[in-house]
């Protein structure tokens, strides 16, 4: 008898009675290549061993052996499934646990090993290729090493790989008989490389064994090892070249992470750190970083410096989605399933194996919830305000689905917003002071009289609401070593200056800013605005079929150009030559409207607000005449600006100033 049968024996004597026992799970479709999305095309590369040809064919072969209960109906195959074993963890993490803690589920409420093996194999035979074990944290779990031995079991079902994600406190100890018993590879989280700043970060003690575990790792042949970490503005992002220089001698993959929203981790957009400013950094070191191929359904934008052993990749979650080739579910601890990481919708399905043994039954959920699956999810500053568990309850009270199907807003958006924040304490002009390195290392080392207190207030800047960095005061700091250097020396009083007209000279009459004097920095701005179309326009525009052609296409070249011409347009403008202008459209389906943001980048002498908001209003206008011929009622309003950084004045960001 397998370990898998035992298990479920086990399982199922100590579940209420079911109409048939013993009852052998069947898939009722028929498998059909024609039915399914055409298979993604992996382009050549070495760090791969398939060529394109045998990648392709596999792809196509497999999309063919997934069951329509695992594809939503933007035809995403979904073939990976992460459970989460256990919503407890031996570390504190703050971006992922509340600093009051968390309420944990009742014992009695989460899934039984039973329950776990029983559904992973009914998600097996219906596709799922791929099973990763999160938490909590998965080694606090006792009967860890017989669920991997059993999902090991599954591998003649079709499961590929069984992986592991892990804060690695214990991993190094209990690895050899993880692998022994079918553990394919690893996800070790690590976000910092000095010791008493991991003791912050996580509230406990414990750095030396996360670096024993991936050493460990990598000994014991798990190629390359996989090490998260979040990057966060303030705490860490000073060492991101340290992580890279990690690569260059151990075959590790290190993984940037964009900080995201999660109950209780009280997120501002203010300390996340984007892939492009992160990729800045990199090349600031390494300018001939190579960008190489992802494999497929990669959630991580993979890079690799020549000549290093291992290699880096970026998980752009909030500035750069990748929803359109997600093939992810998830199973919380207490059996509800996820079909999107950023959803709050859920639904049970411990309560369903707990009450049918009928798997059809099970499996109409399941496909009825994957049905339901989004397009994509919504963006940062809606996912900053969307209801959502904590962290470390996804991987409880929450919004359930019923059977029923339910009303979707549906969001088409052509790019996610790519916000790119700019604090004055930048670490650009941090990065060049001359630090000694044993002094930077020995401030880690001090010793806080409160550690909840030095966590929240020493080691990391205030990002508040009501914090001076937000209302532009220059009394923050940044800490590096033993001194404490102010962000921007010039960063002036004139905040309290009296406010006046620029423009305006003293008897009235309209004048043209001197900038002459001013100093060159890099600036940015933001704005937004919102065109309501109708439902025909809007059914029109989204399905490509105005008549005069591609409107988002033509109105995103009018909102560059407009931008480009700001200075011919508003007549006191100053012509600034423009380093980036992008303009990007998210389709509203419930209100038929268009949402337009700009972004505009300059390093220069004046701000570029007005040729963000210029971007915007063009964009706008010209949506407008691509689509009057349907309808002349259209609105354009709500045109506003979203961020400004750089220049004397300081950050401004909507709703705080």
């Amino acid at each position: 008898m397998t370990r898998l049968s035992k298990i479920l024996v086990s399982f199922w004597s100590r579940a209420q009675p079911f109409q048939s026992s013993g009852r052998v799970i069947t898939t009722q479709w028929r498998r059909s290549c024609a039915s399914m999305a055409p298979a993604v095309r992996v382009a050549e590369r070495t760090q791969i061993r398939d060529s394109e040809d045998e990648i392709e064919v596999k792809s196509k072969q497999k999309a063919a052996d997934i069951s329509p209960n695992l594809t939503d109906k933007f035809g995403r195959h979904h073939t990976y499934l992460r459970i989460s074993l256990t919503e407890r963890c031996n570390l504190r993490c703050q971006y992922c646990m509340p600093s009051d803690g968390v309420e944990l589920t009742p014992k009695q409420k989460l899934l039984s090993t039973g329950e776990i093996i029983k559904l992973s194999e009914i998600f097996v035979k219906e596709g799922i290729q791929k099973i990763r074990l999160t938490g909590g944290e998965p080694l606090v779990r006792s009967d860890l090493i017989e669920i991997i031995g059993a999902l090991n079991d599954l591998r003649p079902h079709g499961l590929e790989n069984i992986a592991m994600t892990t804060n690695g406190i214990t991993l190094a100890r209990k690895l050899p008989q993880l692998k022994a018993n079918g553990l394919d590879s690893l996800n070790i989280s690590l976000d910092t490389l000095i010791p008493a700043k991991f003791e912050f970060i996580t509230r406990r003690k414990g750095w030396d064994r996360v670096m024993k575990g991936i050493d460990t790792a990598v000994e014991l042949g798990y190629g390359p090892v996989k090490v998260n970490c979040v990057v966060m503005r303030g705490v860490n992002e000073e060492e991101i070249c340290d992580f890279v220089a990690l690569t260059e001698n151990k075959n590790v993959d290190i993984r940037f992470i964009e900080y995201m929203p999660f109950d209780g981790n009280k997120w501002n957009f203010k300390k996340m750190v984007s892939y492009n400013d992160m990729l800045d950094i990199i090349k600031l070191k390494w300018p001939d970083i190579q960008r190489i191929q992802d494999r497929p359904n990669d959630t991580s934008k993979a890079y690799k410096v020549p000549g290093f052993e291992g290699q880096i990749g970026f998980i752009t979650s909030m500035s750069e989605h990748f929803c359109g080739s997600c093939n992810r579910l998830r199973i919380t601890a207490d059996g509800n399933l996820k079909v999107c990481l950023f959803g709050n919708s859920e639904v049970s399905l411990r309560d369903m194996i707990r009450s049918t043994n009928d798997d059809t039954e099970i499996l109409d959920v399941i496909g009825a919830a994957v049905k339901r699956k989004k397009k994509q999810h919504a963006g940062m500053f809606d996912l900053a305000r969307m209801k959502n568990r904590p962290m470390i309850l996804i991987g409880t009270q929450q919004k359930f689905y019923s059977l029923s199907s339910a009303k979707v807003r549906i969001f088409n958006i052509v790019n996610h917003l790519n916000q790119t924040i700019k604090l004055n304490c930048s670490m650009m002009a941090v990065r060049n002071l001359h630090i000694d390195k044993k002094s930077a290392f020995k401030y880690w080392e001090k010793e806080p009289d409160d550690k909840d207190d030095m966590t929240e207030n020493y080691w990391e800047i205030k990002l508040s609401e009501d914090s001076s960095v937000v209302k532009g005061d220059n009394k923050y700091t940044t800490f590096i070593s033993d001194h404490v250097f102010n962000s921007n020396d010039n960063y002036s009083n004139k905040q309290s200056c009296d406010k006046q007209l620029t423009h305006v000279d003293s008897s009235g009459k309209a004048k043209m800013v001197d900038v002459g004097g001013k100093n060159e920095t890099y600036r940015v701005a933001m704005a937004t605005g919102t065109i309501i179309l109708g439902k025909e326009a809007f059914d029109l525009l989204r399905d490509n079929k105005i008549k005069k052609g591609d409107v988002l296409s033509v109105a995103n070249i009018a909102g560059i150009m407009g931008a480009k011409r700001t200075h011919d347009l508003i007549p006191l403008c100053h012509n600034i030559p423009l380093s980036k202008v992008s303009v990007d459209f998210m389709l509203e389906e419930t209100t038929h409207s268009v949402i337009i943001t700009s972004k505009v980048k300059t390093y220069g002498k004046t701000g570029v607000e007005i040729e963000a908001i210029t971007a915007v209003s063009i964009a706008a206008v010209t949506i407008y005449d691509m689509c009057k011929a349907v309808t002349k009622s259209m609105v354009i309003n709500d045109i506003k600006l979203l961020h400004k950084s750089g220049g004397a004045s300081g950050d401004y960001n909507s709703g705080e100033n």
